[in-house]
Order: C-alpha cells, then sequence, then structure tokens
C-alpha cells in the first residue's frame, strides 16, 4: 500500500514540475516577445533622432540656396503662409500635421513608409489634415536637382489633383540619396506613368519649363528661416512629434491622439475619401539635414540624417533643416 501511495506521489511530483515547466516556458516566451518589441521600438526611435540631428547640419549649411528662378508661381490650392505649402485632408479637421520634406530625403522615405498608412487613414476620416512643404536640401547638400525638379514635378501634381499619389510614388521609388536621378526630367515623367490620369500634355509641359521652380525655392528659404534641424520636420498642432527621445509620437501614438482630438471636439468621422486640398481621393513624414553637409541620414526604422559639419547619423528628432542620408 505504501509503495502504491510513494508511486502516487512521485507520479504527481512529476506532473506538476511538468506543468511548471510549461507555465515557466510561455512566460518566457511572452518576456522575449515583449523585448523584441522594445527592440525594435528603440531602433526605429534611435533612427529617427539621428535623422533629426542630421537633418539640423544640413539645414544650417544650406542657407544661401538661390532664389534666382524668376516670379514665384504658386500651384492650385496652395495654402498657408505666402502660399508655400499644399494640403490634404478636410481643411476642417480638428488635427493639423506640419511636414518639411525632400523628395531625396532618405530620413524622409522612412518617415513616410512608417507614417504613410495612419496619414491616409486619418485624412480619409476627415481627422487629420496635412500641410506639405517641399524644400531642397539635399540639392543643396549633395549637388545636383533632383529635390529641386521631384518637387516641381509634385507641384504640377497638385494642379492636376493627383498631388497625394504622385507624392507617394517619388518616395516609394526613391533613389539613392547620391543618385540625382530625379534630377533627370524623363525619370519623373516615368514616374507619373504610375499615376491613373496624370501623365497628360498640361503636366509633361509644367514639369519640362520647372513652373514651380521659384516657388520651391521661396519654399526651401522658409525652411531656413525657420531654423529646423533637418527633413523631415514634423508638427503636429506646432508641437514636433520626435522632440522627446524619450517618447517619441509613434504611427499608433499619432493615431489614438487625432482620434481623441475629433472625439473630444464633438466631431465623427468624417466620410472616408476625403482627398487633398484639391479634391484628390487619396492619402499619404524625422529628418534630413540642410545644405552643406556631406552626409545624411534618415529618422525611421534604420535611414540616418545629415548634420551639419557632413557626417552621417541615424536618428529620429522631428525638427532639422534638411537632409538624410541612408
Amino acid at each position: 500500500m505504501s509503495e502504491k501511495n510513494d508511486g502516487a506521489n512521485r507520479d504527481a511530483t512529476k506532473r506538476s514540475a511538468r506543468e511548471r515547466l510549461l507555465v515557466e516556458r510561455e512566460r518566457q516566451k511572452t518576456r522575449d516577445k515583449r523585448r523584441r518589441t522594445l527592440i525594435v521600438t528603440a531602433a526605429v526611435v534611435g533612427v529617427l533622432g539621428l535623422a533629426a540631428v542630421v537633418g539640423m547640419i544640413a539645414a544650417n549649411t544650406g542657407k544661401d540656396g538661390s532664389s534666382k528662378a524668376g516670379p514665384v508661381v504658386a500651384p492650385s490650392g496652395a495654402t498657408g503662409k505666402d502660399a508655400l505649402a499644399i494640403q490634404t485632408g478636410q481643411a476642417e479637421a480638428k488635427s493639423s500635421l506640419t511636414v518639411w520634406e525632400d523628395f531625396r530625403c532618405p530620413a524622409c522615405k522612412v518617415f513616410e513608409d512608417q507614417y504613410r498608412d495612419v496619414i491616409h487613414d486619418l485624412e480619409a476620416k476627415g481627422l487629420l489634415k496635412v500641410d506639405y512643404h517641399l524644400v531642397t536640401l539635399i540639392d543643396a547638400k549633395m549637388g545636383g536637382s533632383g529635390s529641386l525638379k521631384a518637387a516641381n514635378a509634385a507641384a504640377c501634381a497638385q494642379d492636376a489633383g493627383k498631388f497625394t499619389a504622385y507624392h507617394d510614388v517619388l518616395f516609394q521609388n526613391q533613389p539613392q540619396e547620391i543618385d540625382d536621378a530625379y534630377g533627370k526630367n524623363a525619370k519623373l515623367l516615368e514616374l507619373a506613368g504610375k499615376v491613373d490620369g496624370l501623365d497628360t500634355p498640361a503636366f509633361r509641359k509644367c514639369v519640362e519649363d520647372g513652373t514651380y521652380n521659384s516657388w520651391v525655392t521661396k519654399s526651401y528659404e522658409a525652411f531656413g528661416a525657420g531654423n529646423f534641424r533637418g527633413t523631415p520636420s514634423v508638427l503636429l498642432n506646432g508641437k514636433d512629434i520626435f522632440a522627446d527621445q524619450a517618447k517619441p509620437l509613434t504611427p499608433q501614438k499619432l493615431k489614438e491622439q487625432v482620434e481623441a482630438a475629433g472625439k473630444a471636439s464633438g466631431g465623427s468621422e468624417a466620410g472616408a475619401g476625403a482627398g487633398n486640398a484639391k479634391g484628390e481621393g487619396e492619402a499619404k513624414a524625422s529628418p534630413s539635414t540642410k545644405s552643406g553637409a556631406k552626409a545624411s541620414p534618415s529618422p525611421s526604422p534604420s535611414p540616418t540624417r545629415t548634420t551639419s559639419n557632413g557626417s552621417s547619423n541615424s536618428s529620429s528628432n522631428g525638427r532639422s533643416n534638411g537632409s538624410s542620408e541612408n
């Protein structure tokens, strides 16, 4: 009898040990998953912050950008001070995002890739409007004309009511920072073919003539005067979203804050499909550096920004002067 009891006790002990082991394994899996999430988040924040630092340097080095491109002509629907911004989303949206970016800036691409879907969703719900300011930091830093010509082409797309779609295509197909592919009109026209209804004679003429070059130059001058650290510089309701490196505004936090602001104002999610200020049904922002820097990192998951001393970094601020690097 005693042997049977001993055997039963041993079996119970073994089962208990196995159960504890299984529980501990599950706990370890949970801890590992949480650790991986924290590591990824920290890496993204670090890259964005570095990009901001790099952007600051570039911005400080490029304050002598020329404005000798003739009279300033703004694209259709341009808004803000001196009509230097292209607005997307609904004008009456409770929250406003201000984005300063360069189509050649790697850090800007990182920002766009990470935040694009959330921004588009919030715009479609009528909760967020975005003011895009296009600058030429990388041209000033690395040489070439791709930043200028791509920005002009985007302004031409605004005239056609296709700004958001073309804006996204330019970032999705961004060449290496040292490759001035966007300095060739043929490349910009080729990419226009990816946007339904954009590649028209009027758009081609606008691109070839550099219709909005002076407007882009003036925008870059405003960027320099604003003492931003680099590109992208992103402000939510006037506040730099990357200013607090300990608590950066992630895409999810942006979504939560904008939705909360919409509810607090008593507004409901306005009809989906709200386009940009011109009525396009599309939706579409830490930074690179200003002219003069020699290297530039980017701000999101892995890109880096360029600093005013010409060095390349990887960080995630939101206020810099304008250039990014790979």
